[in-house]
């Protein structure tokens, strides 16, 4: 007897974009083939649409496959040059339009309430009014950038109209999540002054409605790797195990990647091991110059085309790991996933600030700094690699460890189904 269909559909900006929310879709899609679902779709944005974007992006050769049961869609626009915008959002539409009226029990979620979640509520509105079987739950999920981006910048510039778009959209879905605490209090700080400004009912109902899910993670990619061949990997970037200090994330201003090379430059730390510098942005060329000025030019490794099946063998082989991320108007981090990844993959300590969420990533398993002071973040570069003893290291990472396995993608899937209240489904064995 075949198992009753069951959808998840996840409209993300999905790889090859460098982002933790593209390889959080991933890692959803995959969990959720092992709680029972039949048919798990990504959809996207074509590569070309994300090409002409500016977004980072991975070499197309390096993304991984998915597993058999995950498809990924990447909608055609609609319509020619006579329609100025809005085509591909009306192709990523449509498609939700066919995938929402066929009867099968489907859960809709998004990461990114622009254009996403509008995508999504617009899809199961026009579902409905076909006539045809709807049997659809829309999981809305908002990261930093949704407020910073676009809700903050609203209020500021009095744009009540698309500030209460964006909100009432939100809202209107089933269930609403956010990615972090952190990113719960500036939605409702600002829903409460637009509430201020204009008279709305916003901030009570995000106070009442949005609950946390943070991102997902395949822990298993992280934990309990080969140590030769950790090795091996290492040898082939010309590195040693311990033997650098490892800066891991998108190349942008709030990253603090120019405190980085400055801290470094000073240290004691510098003598014993090198920096390695891992990523793609828009500062890739700033910080080119000013690493070639540092006079530890030579001690400073650019690395641009690290895929994600290298990532955790970087990680595990690191003396230390620094994200000195700085609150900017453009961009706050609000959780801080590859933090997460270095405090399963192991090796030497994170060093990091307390900007926006990255306090719930990494709890009190990491070496805290003021945004922005190098001073602070030096000393702890130099008390990483050059003060803590072999036990205190070994310590620490089974501390880190432990605390990050609580963000397991199918942990996290089965907290945001428990929400749900779906009829139980069959856990799948996929081994089998």
């Amino acid at each position: 007897m075949s198992r009753p269909e069951r959808r998840l559909v996840i409209v993300v900006r999905a790889d090859p974009v460098i982002c933790g929310h593209s390889v959080e879709a991933r890692n959803l899609a995959e969990a959720a083939l092992l709680r029972g679902f039949t048919d798990v779709r990504i959809v996207t944005w074509p590569i070309d649409r994300l090409q002409a974007a500016g977004l980072p992006l991975k070499p197309l050769d390096s993304i991984l496959p998915y597993s058999p049961g995950i498809t990924v869609e990447r909608p055609e626009p609609v319509g020619d040059y006579k329609v100025p915008d809005g085509r591909y959002v009306s192709g990523l539409i449509g498609r939700l339009v066919e995938l929402f009226t066929d009867g099968v029990e489907t859960v809709a979620l998004s990461l990114y309430l622009t254009p996403h979640t509008i995508a999504i509520n617009d899809a199961l509105h026009v579902a409905k009014q076909t006539g045809l079987p709807v049997n659809v739950t829309t999981v809305a999920e908002a990261v930093g950038s949704d407020v910073t981006n676009v809700v903050r910048n609203a209020v500021a510039q009095d744009r009540f109209g698309a500030a209460a778009h964006l909100l009432a959209s939100y809202l209107s879905s089933d269930h609403c999540l956010a990615v972090s605490q952190y990113t719960k209090d500036i939605i409702v700080e600002a829903a409460t002054e637009l509430d201020r400004l204009h008279g709305t009912n916003f901030a009570a109902q995000c106070i009442e409605r949005v609950g946390i899910s943070y991102p997902a993670i395949d822990t298993s990619a992280y934990v309990n790797l080969d140590p030769a061949e950790v090795d091996q990997r290492l040898a082939a970037r010309g590195l040693e195990r311990d033997g650098y200090i490892l800066f891991l994330s998108r190349l942008s201003p709030a990253k603090g990647v120019d405190d980085l090379i400055e801290a470094y430059a000073g240290s004691r730390a510098k003598d014993k091991v090198r920096l390695v510098i891992a990523g793609r942005g828009p500062v890739e060329d700033e910080l080119h110059a000013l690493a070639a000025a540092s006079p530890v030019a030579e001690r400073i490794t650019f690395l641009h085309d690290v895929d994600d099946e290298e990532k955790p063998f970087l990680m595990a082989g690191a003396a230390a790991y620094s994200l000195p991320s700085k609150p900017l108007e453009e961009f706050v981090e609000t959780f801080g996933i590859a933090l997460a990844e270095k405090m399963l993959a192991g090796g030497g300590p994170v060093i990091t600030t307390l900007t926006g969420g990255i306090g719930e990533a990494v709890g009190h398993c990491a070496l805290i700094h003021e945004p922005g002071d190098v001073e602070q973040l030096r000393a702890h570069l130099d008390h990483a690699i050059c003060d803590l003893s072999d036990e205190e290291r070994a310590a620490d990472e089974i501390r880190a460890r432990t605390f990050a396995l609580q963000f397991d993608r199918q942990v996290i899937l089965d907290r945001i189904l428990d929400r749900l209240e779906l009829p139980e489904a069959d856990v799948v064995d996929l081994q089998a």
